[in-house]
């Protein structure tokens, strides 16, 4: 799969490469330099032609909007996975902590229904297979 990004990311590069030699050609443009300005303009064509070549291999790659947002505020997009995952990390935590607190209200709950209906709660005990009541 990194293989596909690879490829991606070289021609990007020699395509960025171009447009940056473009613009020097062509904020100090003379007559002189236009078989040169012709050339990079071709090699700019040959390159989006590439990047689209590339996009075939790519049709199953989604990109979340959210990243998008990033790169138009100009933040990292790496910064949205570090985020994502430290978002991810405390709802697990909070989650966690309401699994924990269920697990301890279903303890004294069967320990105050034993008290008031110790009869009724031997059988749900033998029911579900339990010995004895928790602790």
């Amino acid at each position: 799969m990194t293989e596909k990004f690879d490829h991606l990311e070289e021609h990007l590069e020699k395509f960025v490469e171009n447009i940056r030699q473009l613009g020097i050609i062509v904020s100090d443009f003379q007559p002189s330099s236009q078989a040169g300005l012709n050339q990079k303009l071709n090699f700019i064509v040959t390159g989006l032609q590439d990047i689209d070549k590339c996009r075939q291999q790519l049709h199953d790659v989604t990109v979340p909007l959210e990243v998008f947002e990033y790169i138009d505020q100009g933040r990292n997009p790496q910064l949205y996975t570090k985020e994502c995952l430290e978002r991810a990390l405390a709802k697990n935590e909070q989650v966690k902590g309401k699994m924990d607190t269920m697990k301890k209200f279903k303890i004294r709950l069967i320990q105050e229904l034993s008290k008031v209906f110790s009869e009724d709660m031997a059988k749900y005990r033998s029911i579900r297979g339990e010995d004895h009541p928790p602790s």
